[in-house]
């Protein structure tokens, strides 16, 4: 039995009815569990010894509204979280979709692993995604006074607003953005010699 198939079988027996689906692609294992399953699950995934997933990687978001340009039959709003476990020197990626895509909001995995508290402010910054339990959920990348998610597929590219510096006021000010929209087509070279090539 390979690592991998170990691992797979480990996971498939400690988290049960718990998971609702376990993906094998490109040497990597993806688990997805229902919201109300998550905090359990997550505290199996690093409590189980046959798993000890004792280490929270990375935790980020993703809006699936326009996944690879094509309609998406599902919740928008995805919480993806990378774990490691180094007792037995393997990883899972553990998925879990948020019900609500209005107002998207999961459990907080902060008592599961700290680590967990600036991937999920991240998270709330640019996705929007509210992490129920979470005591310090505030924007982290963004400014104070910023509106909206940039990360949300629905955010306009050049944002709502823009920052700059008054010399008159001394200080910096919010205007509305001046910037005009435009498509860019870039410029094809078509010669035959163009970089050295034949």
């Amino acid at each position: 039995m390979t690592h991998l198939e170990v691992l797979q079988q480990a996971v498939e027996t400690a988290l049960g009815p718990r998971l609702k689906a376990l993906v094998v692609d490109r040497g990597e294992i993806t688990i997805t569990v229902a919201p109300a399953d998550y905090l359990q699950a997550s505290r199996v995934l690093r409590d189980d010894p046959a798993l000890r997933f004792e280490q929270l990687i990375d935790l980020c978001g993703v809006d699936y509204s326009e996944y690879r340009d094509q309609a998406w039959d599902g919740p928008r709003f995805c919480v993806v979280s990378h774990l490691l476990s180094v007792s037995h020197n393997w990883r899972v990626r553990l998925k879990v979709f948020c019900t609500d895509d209005d107002v998207p909001m999961i459990a907080s995995l902060t008592d599961v692993w700290s680590s967990a508290n600036w991937f999920e402010r991240e998270a709330f910054d640019l996705y929007g995604i509210i992490f129920d339990g979470h005591l310090d959920l505030r924007r982290i990348l963004t400014d104070y006074g910023f509106i909206g998610h940039p990360f949300r597929k629905d955010f306009p590219t050049s944002g709502h607003v823009e920052m700059r510096y008054d010399p008159e006021k001394k200080r910096v000010i919010y205007q509305p953005v001046t910037i005009e929209p435009r498509d860019i087509t870039p410029r094809i070279i078509r010669e035959d010699n163009y970089g050295g090539l034949k």
